[in-house]
């Protein structure tokens, strides 16, 4: 609701009066500023700090933060293209794959979101499997390629269990480096007594 504000005696329709002496202007009541509204604390002008640039080369370098779904989908769909592409260029080896999923891993666990991080470790496995479709190895049908999967984990174990530590090492430092400066703002907003 709008107020409207009166006008003091010592001022006419059109501004002071002439035949008075002026007066100076009666201060705001408190915590009111002179317009009517509340008044706001003066905050001191920010001093713009000078950031040294990086070099183009780091600058250009994506940063991505991904969901759980988006991490997924990232993690499958190139376990997927890594896979048909041994498979088209090495015949199908496993440990040429095993190799390229290595910094599949490396990435995975680099872009999640911080909210989202313990979602990697997971998907790390998952987007293995779906890598070693293409380079299954196994008779006409459902059965034999389904032998020819099991037979791919069962042999590249080593790579697969290799991507989810390093994948889990990174999220646990990312973790513990987010925990950590939760504490730090947490203890420097603590009051002293």
């Amino acid at each position: 609701m709008e107020q409207h504000r009166t006008r003091p005696a010592r001022y006419g329709r059109y501004g002071p009066r002439r035949d008075r002496p002026a007066e100076p202007p009666l201060p705001p009541p408190a915590g009111r500023a002179a317009g009517g509204g509340v008044a706001r604390p003066v905050r001191p002008a920010r001093v713009p700090v000078s950031r040294p640039t990086p070099p183009p080369a780091v600058r250009r370098l994506p940063n991505p933060r991904l969901t759980g779904l988006g991490l997924s989908l990232f993690c499958g769909l190139v376990a997927l293209v890594l896979g048909l592409l041994t498979d088209a260029l090495f015949g199908s080896s496993g440990t040429v794959y095993g190799v390229l999923f290595l910094p599949v891993c490396v990435l995975t666990a680099l872009w999640v979101r911080e909210g989202d991080l313990l979602v990697a470790p997971v998907v790390v496995p998952i987007a293995f499997a779906v890598g070693l479709v293409p380079l299954a190895d196994g008779g006409d049908g459902t059965g034999g390629r389904l032998m020819g999967m099991v037979t791919g984990l069962a042999t590249q174990a080593g790579w697969l269990y290799g991507g989810t530590l390093v994948t889990s090492l990174i999220v646990l430092g990312r973790r513990v480096r987010r925990v950590r400066g939760i504490n730090r703002r947490v203890a420097r907003n603590r009051p002293r007594p």
